[in-house]
């Protein structure tokens, strides 16, 4: 990250220490450094989780466009669409929450491919099988438009994913 990235990093940290030592204060309760530490992991997850939806849409509704456009997959177009965001949306996802979120602590050892796999059967879990069902309820079952469909899952897969990826598919060892 360039230094301004740093600095505005820095001053992120600063405005949510401030925020909680202020809710935490209320309660009459002490903010420690490891309760602030996984806060911020958590921030930075969603923060990573953010740019991944935003990736992951934008790449659904071009697929999906263009699988309309040029009369591909017709009848399940949509969810073809859903599997073209997934593969690449969970590339993007790996790299930044290898990068920000799960980073490797000192003296310990993370095995790429292996997290990656984890971090692909995690996502097919949440984004591909749980979406996947979800998305064909929204869709054909309550009538929901194909476009809104996948914002609605978020409210289920991005909680689930947060876990699994935090307790799983990057728990390192040492």
């Amino acid at each position: 990250m360039n230094n301004s990235g740093n600095v505005l990093w820095n001053f992120v940290e600063k405005v949510v220490y401030a925020v909680m030592h202020f809710l935490f204060s209320i309660v009459r309760k002490e903010l420690s450094d490891e309760t602030f530490d996984a806060f911020m992991q958590f921030v930075k997850f969603g923060i990573v989780g953010v740019s991944n939806t935003v990736i992951s849409y934008l790449i659904y509704v071009v697929s999906l466009i263009a699988f309309k456009k040029f009369g591909w997959f017709s009848s399940c177009d949509y969810l073809v669409s859903q599997i073209v965001a997934f593969i690449l949306s969970v590339l993007w996802s790996f790299y930044w929450n290898n990068k920000m979120v799960f980073i490797v602590k000192e003296g310990q050892k993370r095995n790429m491919w292996k997290a990656l796999l984890k971090t692909y059967v995690s996502y097919s879990f949440t984004g591909l099988f749980l979406n996947s069902i979800l998305i064909v309820l929204w869709v054909r079952v309550l009538g929901i438009s194909e476009f809104l469909a996948p914002i609605i899952n978020l409210l289920i897969s991005v909680p689930i994913n947060f876990l699994i990826n935090k307790f799983w598919a990057f728990r390192d060892r040492a």
